[in-house]
């Protein structure tokens, strides 16, 4: 059982925290959970009007003139199935297992970003033994989908002048900045359309078996995004034939890489045996080009009924090649920290949709950069060739980056903490993906911050697991650090 897993105070609170529902945005249950431990506790705690939770503890003897500390996590979770799992994401609880060193779920994500996390910080406020500055514990609505909760914190809300965020995902590594980003939406309105009278074959492409993964951290792996790779098809099809195009589905959430996609296409009856044959030789491409990493990549042909309607033609064209030319994965390498994604662009998702208007495509984006003329830039260039096809082409608000701080005390502490308990130095790194911590920066310019966490692989996708043996060094590090300071 999880729950009995060393070290127990964290593995089960990280339990309890799996069996209650929280997807970004309906984080509802788990804000009275959090509640409820707080008065269990006897914890001070305060929520505020966007539904962040405050939780805080005085300094134990002798700390108590030494600069507060923060400890920080979201509580959403990124929500994502495998089609063939039965799971219902607002009511259901994670159905964990343990294999090896690691935690895993079944057939959904785990939600260790950033269960952990807040795991972490409950441990660290209920320790009785621990010794530790002034305690603040803040717990973050609507990270995954929007960074809602840390976009709408109240200024003069927390005390302490260091945060120790704990959304980072590798073990030995700290973290002292992060990319800013921006997400796209454009929609593509049509009037559908019946099947053109001459002998047509309706036929079902589906693209599967891809890892997937987080749209910042896994965007130089070399994954295969399943709505590219079903459009670069497409656009053969439509090239070597009269292709007409039903519906087209892919991916899911903005800062997930897209792991599958179907679509219902229609084509000449004297083009079946052509179609298979292309259909082969194109997998052939796909798999010299992204085999040794995507070693489970399948994409499938089959016969299907005639869908009764169908995206206008001219429509169809403009749409493949629109989503077709829109970029997707890394753009550019940072110059300044080795290693470093600088810009990236997410083809997110492409959905069948209906509103007041009508019939249309919505496409979803996300850019990355951690130069802010680099992320509008790729914002601009993704909205160009979505353009090309879409009525409506529009962007979110945008977070900002957090620039990285090498001199930052708190980061002396934090490595040598790590020094003293594993006679390792831990890597500085800056992170492609988001953070909430340039948005704490926005309200509280004087924040010294890091951000560290146990090892995860997987995240955002099904195949998300946690490490259980960097977990129980990550508190370690923890507690030593809260000592330290």
């Amino acid at each position: 059982m999880i729950k009995e897993l060393q070290p127990k105070e964290v593995f089960s609170i990280f339990h309890e925290i799996t069996q209650v529902p929280r997807p970004s945005k309906r984080e509802g249950k788990i804000i009275e959970w959090l509640k409820a431990f707080a008065v269990k506790h006897n914890l001070e705690h305060t929520v505020d009007k966007a539904g962040n939770i405050i939780m805080r503890k005085p300094a134990t003897p002798g700390y108590e003139h030494k600069p507060g500390v923060i400890l920080q996590a979201h509580m959403d979770m990124v929500c994502e199935k495998n089609n063939d799992t039965v799971h219902d994401f607002d009511n259901d609880p994670i159905h964990t297992y343990i294999d090896g060193d690691f935690i895993k779920a079944q057939g959904t994500t785990l939600g260790a970003d950033n269960g952990i996390g807040m795991a972490l910080m409950l441990a660290a406020i209920t320790s009785d033994t621990l010794k530790h500055p002034a305690l603040e514990c803040l717990f973050t609505v609507d990270e995954e989908t929007g960074l809602t909760g840390a976009f709408r914190l109240q200024d003069g809300c927390l005390n302490g002048k260091q945060l120790i965020n704990l959304d980072s995902e590798d073990d030995g590594q700290v973290f002292i900045g992060c990319a800013g980003g921006i997400d796209t939406l454009a929609k593509m309105h049509y009037s559908p359309l019946a099947l053109s009278p001459n002998s047509q074959l309706a036929i079902h492409l589906k693209v599967g078996g891809l890892m997937g993964g987080h749209s910042g951290d896994d965007i130089n792996k070399g994954r295969g995004n399943a709505n590219k790779i079903l459009v670069r098809f497409l656009y053969q099809v439509m090239q070597a034939t009269d292709m007409q195009l039903a519906s087209i589905n892919g991916g899911n959430l903005r800062n997930a890489i897209a792991r599958e996609a179907e679509a219902v296409i229609a084509i000449p009856m004297a083009y079946k045996e052509d179609i298979r044959v292309m259909l082969n030789h194109y997998i052939a491409t796909i798999e010299a080009e992204i085999g040794d990493v995507e070693k489970d990549f399948f994409m499938h042909l089959e016969t299907t009924d005639m869908p009764a309607l169908f995206i206008p033609a001219d429509k169809a064209k403009v749409l493949i090649q629109a989503l077709y030319a829109c970029p997707h994965g890394m753009t550019a390498m940072s110059k300044t920290m080795p290693g470093l994604v600088e810009t990236s662009t997410n083809l997110a998702s492409v959905k069948m949709r209906e509103d007041e208007k009508g019939a249309f495509v919505e496409i979803n984006t996300s850019q990355r950069s951690s130069i802010e003329s680099k992320k509008h830039d790729i914002k601009q260039m993704v909205e160009c060739a979505l353009a090309l096809a879409c009525d409506e082409v529009t962007h979110g608000d945008g977070y900002p980056g957090w620039a990285p701080n090498p001199q930052s005390p708190l980061l002396e502490v934090t490595k040598k903490a790590y020094q003293d308990l594993f006679a390792a130095e831990p890597k500085v790194l800056a992170i492609h993906a988001g953070l909430e911590c340039g948005l704490f920066l926005e309200k509280y310019p004087y924040l010294d911050m890091v951000s560290i966490g146990p090892q995860m692989f997987g995240v955002h996708s099904p195949q998300e697991r946690l490490s259980i043996a960097s977990t129980g060094k990550c508190w370690e590090w923890l507690k030593r650090i809260l000592e330290a300071l």
